[in-house]
């Protein structure tokens, strides 16, 4: 298979690299709209060349679907805003939706499928939670629920190791900050991708106290990967992440999140591992999509 990403230019790929961009969009937010534009009509003035163009790039590209021959796969990571719906909708029918969890599909668009997202599973390695703490992984956002998550750890009475970009700052200081020590309510900063494996596999679970309706969550992915079960709220495609009792706990609030927690040692870590290589791994991911390419090859006109 001949592959052309479009990506920025300091991207690490095997297939052949297209860019207009040396480095993220995010480290240039003042003219970011002007590269987005840039990008986007580098790949749609060369579209003849492709037979399937894969776009992740949300709603901007559909609008030059109609005006090109090759059939475009969008996978849409969640929507932002109820705003962008009507780009979307106008080309419902034409262009191919994938949805990244069935409980993140918008009742008014057509779908071609639900691929999950995948991590590599090289990067995780299976741990039997020596650790003894519970683990929060993830941005500092009212939504996310670091508030929550050590509210279930005092009251489990268990350490807790926070780690994550700080996204609110006001929130972080206010909520989170005052009950950092040096013994069971532990910051580690946003790390990377070693340390990051470590805590997990050493972690007697995840916690996953999301206060909005995730389309997918990462980490709850990647923990299960490394072997550690999850208690999640019931949020958002959480159900379908987690096999309730089986990799972990989807509970309604912080009050069944400490008894899960009491019983997170019935939860085998190794059906935890294999939960997330059936489902989660960047392997089972591609083989979807590549059944997804040679569908739509054979139907170009859209559903």
């Amino acid at each position: 298979m001949d592959v052309t990403l479009f990506a920025t230019g300091d991207s690490v790929t095997k297939a052949k690299l297209q860019s207009v961009c040396k480095t993220p969009l995010g480290e240039r937010p003042a003219d970011a709209k002007v590269w987005e534009c840039l990008h986007i009509s580098n790949l749609m003035e060369q579209a003849s060349q492709f037979d399937i163009i894969h776009n992740h790039f949300d709603f901007l590209p559909l609008t030059y679907s109609r005006l090109i021959r090759c059939p475009v796969i969008t996978t849409v990571h969640g929507f932002s805003s109820e705003e962008i719906l009507p780009v979307y909708k106008k080309y419902n029918g034409h262009a191919w939706y994938v949805s990244i969890s069935h409980s993140n599909r918008h009742p008014e668009l057509q779908y071609l499928d639900t691929v999950y997202n995948g991590i590599n599973e090289e990067l995780f390695q299976f741990g039997q939670g020596d650790g003894d703490y519970l683990l929060y992984f993830g941005r500092f956002h009212p939504h996310k629920g670091a508030y929550e998550a050590i509210q279930i750890a005092i009251q489990s009475n268990k350490r807790l190791i926070l780690c994550g970009l700080v996204q609110d700052e006001n929130y972080f200081n206010e909520k989170i900050v005052p009950y950092f020590n040096d013994t069971s309510i532990i910051y580690k900063g946003n790390v990377g991708a070693a340390l990051r494996n470590e805590l997990l596999a050493n972690a007697l679970a995840l916690l996953h106290p999301i206060n909005f309706e995730e389309p997918f969550g990462l980490s709850v992915a990647e923990a299960m990967m490394c072997g550690t079960p999850v208690i999640a709220f019931n949020r958002g495609s959480m159900q379908e992440l987690i096999i309730h009792k089986k990799t972990g706990f989807v509970v309604q609030n912080v009050q069944e999140a400490v008894s899960a927690v009491d019983h997170i040692k019935m939860i085998n870590r190794e059906a935890c591992r294999k939960h997330a290589m059936d489902n989660f791994s960047s392997q089972v991911m591609a083989g979807h999509y590549l059944q997804l390419y040679e569908k739509v090859s054979h139907h170009p006109g859209g559903l």
